[in-house]
């Protein structure tokens, strides 16, 4: 990949129900959701009691043609786009994952990870369930048909109270029902919205904006939707816990002209920049991002500080997935190819640098260094999120320590060896107060700050149990 610096989305998962071109609609969704996962996409669409499935490795239009999606026909469909956190990016991971039991066929697609795969896993292949992937998804697609016999609903319900973790399923079955599904915790973000009288799911509401769907409302933590002819019928946990939404969504993952559970991202974004400034106010000719780290706190920092916003690193929008480095020598093009300076805008100056993270430090030494190169005087950094010192289990691609530079630096030491003059992180309590959340603690999950996990962790997970 040409950026190993930035932690990786997790997935995307689309859904539409009852509309005459339901894969075409599947496709635009999972375009509006291709942040979420870049190495495989996949449609599944139910027709005539069959479901009939498309997917590949790549981006969305790399994988699709019109006549693709002509020969998916059939009224209700999902989608998926998928980064793998733990599992192998190979195409027989790809999602919708497709299961086939006494002439019935279900599609199912997730995003999150379940922390007790590994487990369920061990217990139903003791059963006698034969797997064909290293996901998870397909543990819950056995498990729930291991509770088929209590009918469709209990079944569902049955399933989804064994599955420990963060996730947002959608499942399509062969007669076109389409279900979505969010954990307990309500980890990861999942919607409802409505087209032209069809309902539809999505990970988040830019895929609603690109399909001209209007948003209905976000599904909450723990809650079953199973949407058919009939309309949408909700199914909610009797037992309420506090939610735990992923905070790194505003702060990084999510698009920034998403809506999740109330709160824009771009305008969370901005405000984490302006605290920023407030904490840790430092003289300098400008502000500037790594696009498109940082983009929104950098506006809110230059903002608050009256300090100017500049662009002067430049990207290549026509970079594709990934880039083959032939030889030793080439190597420093995968960073210069992203990104190119303006390199008279930065000679001489005092520069501020907004970035949302710093995960394994790699990219951001490289960066710091050609803007010295460039003559820049003073290079100063400001993170909009605190430091990530633990590991997550819940569907961020970093779940050790070792990979997590913050965990092994002091602020200090990582200053020095970034080559900065000063660096200077969000605080946690500045972040969830700038927010603007009224009651911050029982909204978020934050445990790759501050390692408090809302589910147990099992000791013996590691990152190369099962997980997407």
């Amino acid at each position: 990949m040409i950026d190993d610096e930035r932690p990786r989305d997790e997935c995307g998962v689309f859904g539409i129900h009852g509309h005459p071109e339901a894969a075409k609609i599947a496709y635009f969704g999972l375009y509006a959701l291709q942040h979420r996962g870049q190495e495989s996409a996949g449609i599944a669409v139910a027709n005539d009691k069959r479901i009939n499935i498309h997917k590949g490795m790549g981006l969305v239009p790399e994988i699709y043609t019109m006549e693709d999606l002509e020969k998916l026909p059939g009224t209700s469909a999902i989608g998926h786009v998928r980064y793998s956190t733990t599992g192998s990016s190979v195409l027989t991971n790809a999602q919708p994952f497709i299961a086939r039991h006494k002439q019935k066929t279900y599609a199912v697609a997730h995003n999150g990870n379940l922390v007790n795969a590994h487990t369920l896993k061990e217990e139903l292949e003791e059963l006698g369930s034969i797997f064909q992937t290293t996901m998870d998804s397909e543990v819950a697609i056995h498990l729930f048909i291991r509770n088929l016999h209590k009918g469709f609903v209990q079944g569902m319900v049955d399933t989804v109270s064994r599955l420990k973790g963060a996730f947002s399923f959608v499942v399509l079955t062969g007669k076109g029902e389409l279900i979505g599904v969010k954990d307990p915790n309500g980890f990861r973000p999942l919607c409802l919205g409505r087209l032209n009288g069809h309902y539809v799911l999505a990970s988040e509401t830019c895929a609603l904006d690109l399909v001209q769907a209007e948003f209905v409302r976000e599904l909450d933590p723990g809650e079953i939707v199973i949407i058919d002819d009939t309309g949408v019928r909700s199914l909610v946990p009797e037992n309420k816990i506090k939610q735990s939404l992923c905070i790194f969504e505003y702060i990084y993952f999510a698009r920034p002209d998403s809506t999740i559970s109330g709160y824009n991202v771009y305008q969370m974004r901005k405000a984490h920049g302006k605290r920023l400034a407030q904490e840790a106010p430092v003289d300098a000719d400008f502000v500037m991002p790594f696009p498109d780290s940082g983009n929104y706190a950098a506006l809110g920092y230059s903002e608050e500080s009256g300090i100017p916003f500049e662009m002067a690193m430049i990207r290549n929008h026509y970079v594709g997935r990934s880039f083959i480095q032939p030889t030793q020598s080439m190597r420093d093009f995968a960073v210069r190819i992203k990104l190119n300076p303006v390199k008279e805008q930065i000679a001489g100056k005092n520069i501020i640098i907004i970035e949302d993270s710093i995960i394994r430090g790699t990219t951001a030494k490289t960066r710091v260094k050609a803007l010295r190169e460039l003559g820049a005087k003073k290079v100063h950094m400001r993170i909009s999120c605190p430091p990530h010192r633990f590991p997550c289990f819940y569907g961020i691609d970093f779940s050790t320590k070792g990979e997590l530079i913050a965990a092994k630096k002091s602020i200090e030491e990582l200053r020095v060896f970034l080559g900065l003059d000063t660096l200077h992180y969000l605080s946690i309590e500045g972040m969830m107060e700038a927010s603007g959340v009224e009651n911050p603690e029982d909204f978020f999950c934050k445990a790759c700050f501050d390692g408090n996990y809302p589910v147990k962790i099992d000791e013996n997970m590691s990152r190369n149990c099962l997980g997407d």
